[in-house]
């Protein structure tokens, strides 16, 4: 029996690839399907097309030429209903115990034993936090799903990425008074190319103003703090949408004693070929392969995982 963590789209490739090898498996995730993809904003677009986010060789056909998150919802769940994979949704993993060829796995829910266990548990679970007083107000929100309930309020948006374009473009647009605030000189390169122009001229005709080089300082129930090249400034505000950005579940990581690198990315150790971690018999799976370097992986590229891992296996548990 092979344990998978996570019901994220390599998650579930891993499984595909597993039950055309009659592995035994299942697949154990803490939230919904594709739960990072659900917390994605409601109304967002994929950067890639349709094709490169397909596994098990389905065919995904969007409307666009982009597709969008319900239609990767819809297409996943199709996924996994027509391979009928063994899925636990809403069932935290807590503990694994043993070693290879003997885990023992401890849910919230349930205690399983494992050969062996598979971690694609992604980066989208855990926010980076600014870390500045006032972060833990009720105002103040690491995860944007739809510019609705900022209608008619001062928003300021922290970032400078895809997610923070989104989130500021689409509260100016519901009548937000919206500001961004930057840490670098300029919005980010990597910013999906049709919406570059969009913020960009936005703040240039000062629809939307914004701070570039700046910090937050403070958070206050009315106001924030900035720290602008200028010097110290404060705004009225409402709400604070961080766009800060997410990184792995490292308290997990530490409880399954994977081994990360001593670098700033702070990597879990695994084999190029296999993608199995220093731990015997605990493979890591999909995006969380890229520690902090969350700009590295995707779900484009790292759907070859679920065949690494599962042609190891196959020679591993002598199926």
């Amino acid at each position: 029996m092979v344990i998978i963590i996570g019901a994220g789209p390599i998650g579930l490739a891993t499984g595909i690839q597993l039950k055309r090898k009659n592995i035994p498996f299942k697949i154990i995730e803490k939230g919904c399907l594709v739960n990072s993809l659900f917390n994605y904003p409601t109304n967002m677009t994929f950067f890639s097309t349709s094709d490169r986010l397909e596994i098990g060789d389905v065919p995904f056909i969007s409307h666009g030429s982009k597709p969008t998150r319900s239609e990767a919802l819809e297409y996943y769940r199709r996924v996994a209903e027509s391979f009928e994979l063994p899925i636990h949704l809403y069932e935290a993993v807590e503990a694994l115990e043993g070693e290879d060829g003997d885990f023992t796995v401890k849910t919230d829910k349930d205690v399983y034993k494992a050969e062996k266990v598979v971690v694609a548990t992604g980066f989208y679970g855990s926010a980076n936090m600014m870390g500045v007083p006032g972060e833990e107000l009720a105002k103040v929100k690491h995860y944007y799903d739809e510019p609705h309930p900022y209608a008619w309020q001062k928003v300021l948006v922290v970032g400078g990425g895809n997610s923070a374009v989104d989130a500021a473009l689409e509260c100016y647009r519901a009548g937000a008074e919206v500001s961004v605030a930057v840490k670098y000189d300029s919005i980010k390169p990597s910013v999906k190319y049709w919406v570059k122009p969009d913020i960009e001229n936005r703040i240039k005709n000062e629809e939307i103003t914004g701070y570039f080089n700046t910090e937050i300082k403070e958070i206050r129930e009315k106001e924030v703090v900035l720290k602008t090249p200028e010097g110290e400034k404060i705004i009225e505000n409402d709400f604070v949408l961080a766009m800060t950005g997410y990184h792995p579940n490292y308290p997990l990581m530490e409880k399954f004693q994977i081994e990360l690198t001593d670098d700033e990315k702070c990597m879990p150790v695994y084999k190029e070929d296999s993608l199995e971690t220093k731990r015997k018999g605990v493979y890591v799976a999909g995006v969380v392969c890229g520690g902090l370097d969350t700009s590295r992986l995707f779900i484009e590229n790292s759907r070859v995982h679920a065949n690494q891992i599962a042609n190891h296996l196959e020679e591993r548990l002598g199926k």
